[in-house]
């Protein structure tokens, strides 16, 4: 026993010296349970609203204003022909539209049904699903309500009819699988990355490369274009067997594919070397890649939990996860069909995020390198 408090205080000790770990050990489990605990929500609220009123009436008004007021939509605008609708869901700028048809108040006056119609962004099949059972819940009640002001009695007027773009069936496979790109991907480079690196730290190979004639350009592109190869072509060979075995429909680019995948892992891999730049040992590297990679990439990209789900704090963290635009644009590519035009935006951010890692990992070698 007493070797063993012996072992136990040398062991504390060890704790206590090695800070980053400590840190890691006793803070971070509390801020990821803080964050996440706000994050992890299958309920959806603003989900965004484009309507398609061909009546303009007070009843049409009051079925747009039963949405809104249901607390689950926001209202972000109108459109008059279908082009529109299709610019608006495939930026992602419209989950869910309500289309009116003509002569909708006439048809409810004459004690005739209805039928509006739902066109529903399919990309997310659980959020779909859910958007789909609101909606078709407001519809519902506001029918109740309208046969209960006018005292009458019978079924209610107002039907629905709903069309689900990009994934009709809404099978989880199709949008799982860029899910799970995106999180292979990010574990792959990053954890690779910064193991690999700190590894020739431990075994004290570093030293013996910083005396050999070899620049920090030469030693980071040996380093990590290995690791670049082996993540792009496991990115491409998931698509390539989804298609093949699970019916992922391929309707975009498969160029644009893979330049996307491409900017993808230059900056995970940048983020891989400025956690290898911070880090001493192997186990402080993987836990650092783990809570870099792992959870950002599993809870706040959109993968499974809508972002649109999150509280206002969260979703603006959000905008500073890279696996959240990888995820639109590759659904947009895979499942819309979309082109550059359309996933420009997020491709941008994804320059702009590999460019910063790489800037400052780049820093930090050059000083470890002087």
């Amino acid at each position: 026993m007493r070797k063993a408090l012996s072992i136990g205080r040398k062991e504390v000790r060890q704790i206590l010296r090695d800070r980053r770990s400590l840190l890691i050990l006793l803070f971070v489990p509390a801020f990821f349970l803080l964050v996440y605990g706000y994050a992890l929500s299958w309920d959806i609220r603003h989900i965004r609203l484009v309507v398609d009123d061909r009546d303009r009436s007070a009843a049409s008004r009051a079925l747009i204003a039963a949405f809104v007021n249901s607390g689950y939509f926001d209202l972000v605008g109108s459109v008059e022909s279908q082009a529109d609708l299709t610019r608006l869901m495939d930026r992602n700028e419209a989950r869910l539209a309500l289309v009116i048809p003509t002569a909708f108040a006439a048809e409810l006056r004459g004690g005739r049904s209805s039928p509006v119609q739902i066109i529903l962004n399919g990309d997310n099949a659980n959020t779909a699903a859910t958007v789909m059972g609101y909606a078709q819940t407001v519809v519902r009640s506001e029918a109740e309500r309208q046969l209960a002001a006018e005292g009458g009695a019978g079924p209610p007027r107002l039907a629905v009819e709903s069309r689900v773009w990009y994934n009709p069936q809404l099978r989880s496979t199709l949008f799982l699988v860029p899910g799970l790109i995106a999180y292979i991907v990010m574990i792959t480079a990053v954890v690779s990355t910064a193991v690999s690196i700190v590894k020739e730290k431990e075994r004290g190979t570093m030293e013996q490369v910083r005396m050999a004639p070899v620049d920090t350009v030469s030693f980071v592109l040996g380093k990590t274009i290995p690791y670049f190869v082996v993540a792009l072509v496991s990115a491409m060979v998931i698509v390539f067997v989804a298609v093949l075995l699970f019916g992922l429909p391929m309707r975009g680019s498969w160029t644009l594919l893979a330049f996307t995948v491409s900017l993808f892992i230059v900056g995970t891999l940048g983020l891989g070397l400025l956690i290898s730049s911070v880090a001493d040992s192997q186990q402080v590297a993987f836990q650092l890649a783990a809570l870099a990679s792992f959870l950002p990439s599993l809870i706040l990209s959109g993968f499974i939990f809508p972002i649109a789900s999150m509280p206002a704090v969260l979703r603006g963290v959000t905008y500073l996860v890279p696996a959240r635009y990888f995820l639109e644009a590759l659904r947009g590519i895979v499942l819309k069909g979309t082109g550059l035009a359309i996933v420009w935006q997020q491709l941008l951010a994804l320059v702009v995020f590999a460019v910063v890692v790489l800037l400052l990992a780049s820093v930090r070698l050059r000083r470890q390198w002087a």
